[in-house]
Parts: C-alpha cells; structure tokens; sequence
C-alpha cells in the first residue's frame, strides 16, 4: 500500500514495485488509506509524511492502534530529512525512513527487507501458536496419564490392602487344618516331603502377605518412619541371619559380612528388611553350591553395597521391570516367582535417600548395587573399599 498526496510519487512509486512483482494499492489520503487497509491488510505501507486531512504521523498511529493492523510495516517516505523528523517516525511505529528524492534500489532493497521480516515473523508467530497448542494437548495428555496413573496406583494399593488384611485370617485357618492333617497322618517319607512343600508355600505366602501389609504402610504412612545412626554392619548381619536358613535350603553360602565402620541414618528394622529382600532375591538367582558376594564401598558423601549372584541372570525384557511393583508375571527363577522383594527393597531405600540397582554379569549372574546417603564412619572415616568374597 502507498499513501501519498503527490499523483507523480504515486505513479512512480507503483511502476517501480509493479514491475518487480508486487500487487500495489495507491491512495492519495491517508482516511481512504486506513478504511481499505481495515477492509483488506496489506502486508506494508509506504507512507508520506506531509499530507492534508491527516499526516503520516497520525496515519501511522490509527495502524498502530488498530490490533489487525498494528503488526504491519509501516515505511515512511518523505522530504523531511531532519534527524527530529525521523524520531517523530520511529516514535509513531514506523520500521524505517526513506527521503526523497527516492533511489529506485533503496526503496526496493527496503522493502523486499521488511517484506521478509514481517513475513518470517508471521511464520514466528504461527509456530509459536502451534507450540503453545501443542504444549496444551501434552499438558492434557499428561494430566490425563497422571490421573490414569493415580488410579492404577490406587487400584494397586488396595490390592495390597486386601492381601495384607483380608487373607491373613483365611490362611492362617488353612494353615492350622493342614498342620492337623499332617499330624494325623502315619510317619512316611512321601508325607515328609508332602509336609516340606507344604510349609515352603506357607512361608512363601506369609511373606507375600507380610511384605504387601508394609508396602501399604510404607505408602500411606511414610512421613511417620523416623531415621536414626546405625552401623551397616550390624544391619546387614542381621539380614543376613535372617536369610541363612534359605540360603542353606538351597545350597547356597553367604560371604562373610564385609568389616567397616560404617553409619548410615535409617530406619533400622525397615532396612534389615530391604537388605533381606535383595539377598533372598540374590540366592534365588545362585545355582547351588554358589556364595552370594558382598562388598561395602565408602565414598565421600555415599556408601556402596554390593551383592553379588553367581549362576542365573535376569532375562533382557525383565531387567527394565525388576524393582516396579506387579510387573512381573511369570516366573524367572526356579522354584517359584520373585514375590514383592525387588520393589520392597527399592520402596523402603528411597525413604532413606538410598537407591538401588541392578545389572546381570558375565558369566551369568546379577549384581546389586545399594547407595546410601549421609555416610558417616564409626572408626576409620578414610579407610579403603573393603570387599570379602569365598
């Protein structure tokens, strides 16, 4: 679009643009200017300042307040080429100034300039629209996942719940029968061993039981379990009693507890439990006559715990899924599933600040690795990594 008074600018002006492939408007005052541009936007106007009725300036202001043409180019041409005048422009929100008497090349290079600019901002502003659709439709979707997510979570807790509390009592009944049965029955070698599968699905069971019922705990009263210092030794000492017994039923030894000093702050009880979920699951994955391995290693603000499998890895599809909660199906060790140890572990750890991963060996075999937070050393604080292994 050109505005201006003078018929011959005007002309000239429109030969100039026409000729380069520009569609061209031409109006000689600046109201028919504003009612065409209100009709039909142009994408720049090359406007003269000096004009009857209204001036450049107040031309280019109506644009400025206009919110469908506010974003267009506005170039003033003029014959002012006093510094004040071209203030006055810019101030006005013009984008550029060009005095007569005007340079074909000038003007042209100008526009095409301003053209591109306000092209590749329009381009701008549309991608920046699409983003914040798109940024709309993933928070939805995110939403969305959260709540299916919260509700699965739930699904899962309660299920937990119903384990923890409504089984214990049915199961402790037909533990009782079974006993009685087993009582009433002769003495015979193929009773014994119906008596050993018997109670082995019982403590398996009662396991399941007992570690849904602190799961559910663990998830609705976690800001309740208090932290104290406790050496790790101790703690894994204990742990390790507690998995003897299973151990020994499966042919398999457990190392040495590993000496060290040091203190970790924790729930004591509740990482006893961790420690013995990760070492049942580390004799589930042993072949018999195997030792399971430990090793502490202090670092400056973390200390490591290494458990070590020797026999069986973890099947590819299964690594990824080992520690989240009912993701397992099927079984991947002899002799029954993994139960609710992994995630148990994981779960009761991360109340401490701790983690805990996973990786199979080569030859085949599984490696825990246990970080706890805020080491602190009951003896030596700058000894060595100290590793016992059979």
């Amino acid at each position: 679009m050109i505005v201006d008074d003078t018929p011959a600018n005007l002309a000239m002006m429109e030969d100039m643009l026409v000729a380069q492939g520009y569609g061209v408007r031409c109006f000689p005052r600046g109201r028919l200017a504003l009612a065409a541009a209100s009709a039909e936007p142009p994408n720049l106007v090359l406007l003269d300042v000096n004009m009857p009725e209204m001036n450049g300036y107040e031309v280019c202001a109506a644009f400025k307040t206009d919110p469908r043409l506010a974003d267009i180019p506005i170039i003033f041409v003029s014959a002012l080429n006093d510094t004040t005048d071209q203030v006055k422009a810019f101030n006005a929100g013009g984008v550029d100034y060009v005095t007569k008497p005007l340079r074909v090349e000038e003007v042209l290079a100008r526009v095409k300039t301003h053209l591109d600019l306000h092209r590749l901002q329009q381009e701008l502003e549309r991608q920046n629209a699409r983003l914040d659709e798109l940024v709309s439709l993933k928070t939805r979707q995110l939403a969305e996942a959260h709540q299916r997510l919260a509700i699965l979570d739930e699904a899962k807790s309660d299920f937990l719940r119903l384990i923890s509390h409504e089984l214990r009592t049915p199961l402790h009944g037909l533990f009782s029968v079974g006993d009685l049965l087993f009582d009433a029955c002769p003495p015979a070698s193929s009773t014994q061993s119906l008596k050993d599968l018997f109670q082995q699905s019982r403590d398996r069971l009662l396991t399941i039981v007992d570690d849904a019922l602190l799961l559910t705990q663990i998830t609705t009263d976690a800001s309740a379990i208090a932290t104290n210092p406790a050496p790790l030794r101790q703690i894994l000492r204990t742990a390790a009693g507690r998995v003897a017994a299973f151990a020994s039923s499966r042919k398999v030894q457990l190392a040495p507890i590993p000496d060290t000093g040091c203190v970790v702050r924790v729930d004591a009880a509740l990482c006893v439990r961790a420690l013995q979920a990760l070492l049942e699951t580390a004799v589930k994955f042993s072949s018999p006559g195997e030792t399971v391995r430990l090793a502490i290693t202090p670092a400056n603000q973390e200390t490591g715990l290494v458990i070590e499998a020797a026999g069986r890895d973890i099947p590819a599809q299964t690594l990824p899924k080992i520690f989240q909660l009912l993701a397992i199906s099927e079984a991947i060790v002899p002799g029954g599933d993994l139960g609710l140890a992994a995630p148990l572990a994981r779960r009761i750890l991360r109340l401490f600040g701790g983690e805990v991963t996973v990786e199979n060996l080569v030859p085949p075999g599984v490696r825990f690795t246990v970080q706890f937070s805020a080491l602190k050393s009951a003896s030596n604080p700058d000894s060595n990594a100290t590793q016992t292994d059979a």
